[in-house]
């Protein structure tokens, strides 16, 4: 949950850049250490391990994928009731000096944000002061078609707008100064050149400026910064002491080097410190194992929410991918409900599954590809394949033009 932005057209952006068929970054050359054991994210992630036989087949799998997909480093926990946890880190948080991952990084969570974002609207709503089938022209106004694309449309992705990271002259201005600052009018205002791509609800399309107007949409009716407001009544509530929307390119420590292909020449480069302003409400925010974990249950079970709002969001529409369905800023996969993420340097995937109150948290340090495939979405389905086999997790193969086109 997310952009790919690649300078030629043919990669639009990811939500942040969340896909498109690109060159397998080459493993590590400095050896990477043996999964190592988180033992101080939090005391409840110290739980008793799944059985040695599970762990076993797990660090396999991982590794497995970790090297032919030439991820740098992964992060992954995964919390099952009655059964144990597995919290794991591998491979290296800086390939220049060979620092090895470690679970207590902090990381871009891209298009997970849009799980954030919809929970702050959906608080408007429980407040009675939004109501998700108001014109998002009451909120904004010239946004093309706005007096007939509701808050719901934008929230499912059916809005029909056009996405503002698809935009090439967007791409060339980012890609050309990743530091540069971008303000939510800004980069609405690439998108709104183009015509809209279908009537509002008649079809999916996943598209950062829905989101982007969900964010002004919160400032408007709050009055508050869209970062205050979701400090007071999402992250505090939530307990998440570790996640924050950035102003600038701010990033605290400890967390690993971000390795992307997306740029204008198509090289590998280290995009740790690029300027996520362009992403905002849409795929701007940062978090860490502990916090994701504790989010996974919240925003799934609806804990912030009136279950009538919270039933409102998990109304999972089809997508027109199989085994894909989206909700209000959430999706559903393989009975696995939450949100991937993916930013250029970056991916996660944060999901829960209520059958066996089972989490899963993946985070790494590129959103380069494999073969068509996000690396996240293939440590995700590698991981489930084994421990959940009724329920695997399974993203599409991102397309060649847009590898977000789907999810951050």
């Amino acid at each position: 949950m997310r952009p790919r932005i690649p300078a030629r057209r043919a990669m639009a952006a990811a939500l942040l850049a969340v896909s498109v068929s690109a060159p397998v970054a080459a493993t590590p050359a400095v050896a990477a250490p043996a999964h190592a054991v988180h033992r101080s994210v939090d005391d409840d992630c110290s739980s008793q391990e799944l059985d040695r036989a599970l762990t076993a087949r797990l660090d396999q799998a991982i590794e497995k994928v970790r090297r032919q997909a030439g991820i740098p480093g992964v992060v992954a926990g995964l919390w099952m009731p009655g059964k144990g946890s597995y919290v794991r880190a591998t491979g290296v948080a800086d390939k220049v000096t060979g620092e090895p991952m470690s679970t207590d990084v902090n990381v871009r969570i891209g298009s997970e944000t849009k799980t954030f974002t919809a929970t702050a609207l959906l608080r408007l709503v429980d407040d009675g002061r939004v109501g998700l089938d108001d014109p998002i022209s009451r909120y904004v106004r010239h946004v093309p078609n706005g007096s007939r694309i509701t808050l719901r449309h934008l929230a499912e992705m059916r809005s029909g707008l056009f996405p503002y990271t698809e935009d090439a002259d967007f791409q060339h201005d980012l890609l050309s100064d990743p530091q540069r600052s971008f303000t939510p009018e800004q980069v609405l205002a690439y998108g709104f050149k183009h015509r809209n791509t279908f009537a509002p609800g008649t079809r999916f399309q996943y598209s950062n400026t829905n989101f982007i107007l969900l964010g002004l949409v919160v400032e408007k009716v709050s009055g508050q910064r869209f970062t205050d407001f979701l400090d007071e009544r999402v992250l505090r509530p939530g307990r998440l002491r570790h996640t924050f929307l950035p102003d600038r390119s701010e990033f605290p420590a400890p967390h690993p080097r971000g390795y992307t292909n997306q740029t204008l020449s198509g090289e590998v480069t280290d995009s740790t410190d690029w300027n996520p302003s362009w992403a905002w409400a849409a795929g701007g925010m940062i978090s860490d194992l502990h916090d994701l974990r504790r989010w996974a249950r919240v925003v799934a079970t609806g804990t912030l929410l009136r279950p009538q709002t919270q039933a409102q969001r998990l109304r999972m529409l089809p997508t027109g991918h199989p085994g894909l369905s989206y909700g209000l800023g959430i999706f559903e996969s393989g009975g696995w409900i939450g949100h991937n993420g993916s930013i250029p340097g970056y991916e996660t995937v944060t999901v829960y599954l209520p059958s066996e109150k089972a989490t899963l948290v993946l985070m790494i340090n590129t959103d380069i590809t494999y073969q068509g495939q996000e690396p996240s979405s293939l440590l995700a389905r590698a991981i489930t394949e084994i421990v959940t086999p009724d329920h695997v997790y399974d993203r599409p193969a991102a397309t060649t033009r847009a590898r977000t086109a789907l999810l951050p």
